[in-house]
């Protein structure tokens, strides 16, 4: 008689998932509440004589929450700018991606390098595809983004999340856009909660941390040392 319970290894991997995704959730609600309570300004972290960076948060994310790289890239004398104008980022991508780009026209920034979060790497190669006659950007390290969405969006309760719908129109055409793909590197973890159909870019360099979640992966060494190393070679 065949037995039906899922092999040993299939029940570790479902656990281990299923930690991730508690472990994520706690990391993202505590730290959304040191981004409210920060008083950090976009101006502590501007200065440096090495490559400029420019920050994209996901969705419901200021660029408070993206400290964890901030910090690590402003201590390696990187300027890290912001774009304060978006806020909590919930515009649609389109909208979002133009004010990116009116924000690079008026600090009159040049050779840049997005790091971006989730939605923000969608912003950002729209931006980079669309936006960006002058290159002001050379390259993008984007963390946990839906290149190919996710099909969970189409259940989410708000438009700006059924946004991220596979199926989405704004979403194919900016996936069969591969023109940029080369400037990318993405980087994702083994299982993220939120993209089953993980952050892999075809024609871009695709780095998988061995860590699980969509937030905590912003501050896991790896991360780190991988966005530093990308910043680094622009």
């Amino acid at each position: 008689m065949t037995s039906r319970m899922p092999p040993q290894g299939r029940l570790r991997g479902i656990s281990r998932n299923a930690g991730s995704w508690l472990l994520d959730y706690r990391y993202a609600a505590i730290g959304q509440v040191r981004a409210a309570l920060s008083r950090t300004r976009p101006d502590d972290f501007g200065t440096g004589d090495t490559t400029p960076v420019l920050i994209l948060p996901g969705i419901y994310e200021s660029w408070h929450f993206m400290r964890p790289l901030i910090d690590v890239l402003h201590e390696a004398g990187h300027p890290v700018h912001v774009v304060t104008l978006l806020q909590s980022n919930r515009r649609p991508i389109v909208e979002s991606a133009r004010i990116v780009a009116e924000h690079l026209c008026r600090q009159d920034l040049h050779d840049v390098v997005i790091v971006a979060h989730s939605k923000g790497g969608l912003i950002g190669k729209y931006l980079m595809s669309q936006l960006d006659p002058e290159a002001r950007v050379t390259r993008m390290v984007a963390v946990s983004t839906p290149f190919s969405g996710s099909r969970y969006a189409r259940y989410m309760p708000t438009p700006s999340l059924r946004d991220f719908a596979a199926k989405h129109p704004a979403l194919l055409a900016l996936s069969a856009d591969e023109r940029m793909n080369a400037r990318v590197v993405s980087i994702f973890g083994r299982f993220d909660p939120h993209i089953p159909e993980g952050s892999s870019l075809p024609g871009a360099e695709n780095v998988r941390i061995d860590t699980g979640g969509h937030f905590r992966i912003l501050s896991h060494p790896e991360t780190q040392r991988r966005v530093l190393a990308a910043v680094g070679r622009a």
